[in-house]
């Protein structure tokens, strides 16, 4: 009688060892992480004082996670046209999940990526610079006004810095 239940233990056992694995259903719903409006303007504003502090007169644009305007401030010297092209630059970053400077860079004329260029929206110049908090993209940032694309990210890189750490808290 022992072994007829020791077999039927090793019995089941091997059935369950053998029974298919049911996936589990993924949920209807998930949380995410979103830029509040505070932080947008207080990255903006530390990256405006950024470009001032380095002699420029820019325009900084700060973008949530879905692209949508937080943001924009214009210094008073700054060009007409600083206004669009920091959007464009933020809405960039965020879009291609990468830093406009790697993507003027990624995508020069004759390299393999260089088709991007004609995304209605996107902006291949220096600038634009994502927001993560705690590895999620929740965010960018756009600069324009200062002399170039990496002098514009520099600026944005500055500003950023003044909330990262309170961003991966």
């Amino acid at each position: 009688m022992s072994k007829c239940i020791v077999s039927i233990i090793v019995f089941v056992v091997a059935l369950s060892w053998f029974a298919p694995v049911q996936a589990e259903e993924p949920p209807l719903v998930f949380s995410q992480k979103s830029l509040t409006p505070e932080a947008a303007l207080t990255v903006a504003k530390a990256t405006l004082a950024a470009c001032r502090k380095a002699g420029y007169q820019a325009a900084v644009a700060v973008v949530d996670r879905g692209g949508n305007m937080q943001v924009m401030l214009r210094d008073r010297f700054a060009g007409a046209h600083t206004p669009e092209v920091a959007r464009k630059k933020a809405w960039t970053a965020l879009s291609f999940r990468t830093n406009t400077v790697q993507m003027s860079e990624n995508t020069q004329a004759g390299k393999p990526a260089s088709g991007v260029r004609h995304v209605a929206g996107a902006l291949m110049l220096g600038g634009g610079v994502m927001i993560r908090a705690g590895g999620e993209l929740i965010g960018a940032i756009g600069v324009s006004g200062a002399p170039g694309g990496k002098a514009d990210e520099d600026c944005a890189v500055k500003g950023l810095a003044s909330i990262q750490d309170e961003l991966d808290f």
